[in-house]
C-alpha cells in the first residue's frame, strides 16, 4: 500500500525521467500481485528517496549508480542504466572515465567486464 501518494508520484516522474517511458511502462505492465510491494518500494526508496534528491545531478548518480552496479557485477542493471544514462545527461566520456576508475578500486577484471556491456550498449545498438 502506497502512503505517501505525493512520493510515489515524485517517484515515477523521476523514474520515468531517468530510465524512459517505455522501460517503465513494460515494468510496470509486468507487475504482478507477486512483486507489487517489491516494485512501489524501489519507486518510493530509490526513485523518490535517493534519485529525487537535489544535492546530486542525474547525470552524478547516473555515474555513481553505474560504478556501484559494474562493482557488484549486476550486468543487467548495469545494461539498463548504461541505456538511461542518454537521459541523465551521462556523456560516453563521462562513462569511460567511471569504468577507467573502478578499475583502480574495483580491480582490472571488474572494469573489463563492465566496458564489456558498455561496448554492447553503446556502440552495439548505433
Amino acid at each position: 500500500m502506497i502512503k505517501d501518494k505525493e512520493g510515489f508520484k515524485r517517484g515515477m516522474k523521476t523514474r520515468r525521467s531517468v530510465l524512459g517511458d517505455a522501460h517503465v511502462d513494460s515494468a510496470e505492465a509486468n507487475k504482478t500481485e507477486f512483486d507489487k510491494d517489491f516494485q512501489d518500494y524501489i519507486v518510493n526508496s530509490a526513485w523518490n528517496g535517493i534519485w529525487s534528491r537535489p544535492e546530486l545531478t542525474k547525470r552524478e548518480r547516473s555515474m555513481l549508480t553505474i560504478a556501484v552496479l559494474a562493482t557488484l557485477g549486476h550486468d543487467e542493471e548495469l545494461a539498463m542504466h548504461i541505456r538511461a544514462s542518454k537521459n541523465t545527461g551521462c556523456s560516453t566520456q563521462d562513462i569511460k572515465e567511471v569504468l577507467l576508475h573502478i578499475g583502480v578500486y574495483a580491480g582490472v577484471p571488474v572494469s573489463n567486464n563492465a566496458i564489456k556491456v558498455a561496448k554492447q550498449i553503446l556502440f552495439d545498438h548505433e
